[in-house]
């Protein structure tokens, strides 16, 4: 089997494509035409809609994700947005063959083990409180939770949604709190850094650690927010002088960092630096959104993207002041006009 050399991040309108791509979620529709196969393949750089249109699409049954399959077919553009019509696929079973699953498992720009490196130092160079700093510790060297955050996302396709994506935002969100802490000299600054760096950690049990990220039952059950807590509970029994006072504000951070209950928060935040955590996850979240939004745009069509439903509105690249400052720069200086008022003597 020859090495993978398509990836769909590169895709450009019109371009053929022949090359393997994992299944990442299958989903049979109707049409006015008949019925046809609503997919999304991915790679290691990204995931993009597929369409499998009829009668074409009564050849396949039983697709399923997480299988790998040679795809040939044509790059369209829907709405502002990539989308491969397929015209043919088959599926690739062969146990003897050596894939290299790191070409198809989408993963941060930065290597996950440098970010808890990064994670670790600024707990480490932060936290004076030494009960603060023995629990960040202990937890982020646990020999059972260091591979679950090295490979857990932070979402199944919403933000972050790759591996290394858990611990990218959980290493924003501490940071936008520590800026945050920053200005508002009254917060307490130790418990919102130890909040952020923990508010997700359940995402790693609620997410299953396969190509798809499917939920687990446990995920779908209880929730990241109460693994989170059950993670936890341990290492805040064992971790002596926690003040029980500090114990419960954490915990309450953690329960209320989505803000509202109808969007899954048990608790409404009511703490300042409990509304520091929700808006600095929200905030490190939607820009993630935008940032993955924009980024498939042929800016030379539009600047506007499709109609994103987790956002409820389509979103639009504006031009950057950077950009005009940089231009200014490159601009050879024109020859200098000659003053032509007459000089008084």
């Amino acid at each position: 089997m020859p090495s993978k050399t398509c990836f769909i991040s590169q895709f450009q309108e019109g371009q053929k494509v022949e090359d393997l791509f994992v299944l990442a979620e299958a989903r049979l529709a109707e049409s006015k035409n008949g019925p046809y196969w609503n997919l999304k393949l991915q790679d290691r750089t990204g995931r993009i809609e597929a369409k499998i249109w009829h009668p074409q699409s009564a050849q396949y049954t039983g697709l399923a994700p997480e299988q790998l399959f040679l795809v040939q077919g044509v790059v369209r553009t829907f709405r502002g947005q990539p989308q491969l019509t397929i015209n043919q696929m088959r599926i690739i079973e062969d146990p003897d063959l050596r894939i290299d699953w790191g070409e198809f498992i989408p993963s941060s720009t930065r290597p996950p083990e440098e970010m808890l490196e990064e994670l670790e130092r600024l707990c480490r160079e932060e936290l004076t409180y030494k009960p603060w700093r023995k629990l960040s510790r202990s937890v982020l060297r646990d020999p059972a939770i260091r591979p679950m955050l090295l490979a857990a996302p932070a979402a199944k396709t919403i933000h972050h949604a790759y591996r290394g994506g858990l611990l990218e935002h959980s290493l924003s969100v501490a940071r936008l709190c520590l800026l945050i802490s920053s200005l508002y000299r009254d917060l307490d600054r130790e418990i919102l850094l130890v909040a952020a760096c923990f508010h997700d950690l359940g995402k790693a049990w609620e997410l299953g650690s396969g190509i798809s990220h499917e939920y687990t039952d446990p995920g779908r059950l209880l929730g990241h927010i109460q693994l989170g807590l059950e993670v936890l509970e341990p290492f805040l029994q064992k971790t002596k002088d926690l003040d029980s006072g500090l114990i419960m504000h954490f915990k309450h951070l953690l329960l209320s960092h989505h803000g509202e209950h109808e969007y899954g928060s048990p608790k409404r935040p009511k703490t300042p630096e409990a509304f520091v955590l929700h808006y600095a996850d929200n905030l490190d979240a939607k820009i993630k959104v935008w940032d993955q939004a924009v980024s498939g745009l042929d800016r030379t069509e539009t600047n506007w993207t499709a109609y994103f439903p987790f956002l409820e509105r389509q979103l639009y690249h504006p031009p950057k002041t950077g950009d005009f400052i940089q231009k200014v720069k490159t601009q050879k200086p024109g020859p200098k006009k000659q003053c032509l008022l007459p000089l008084k003597e």
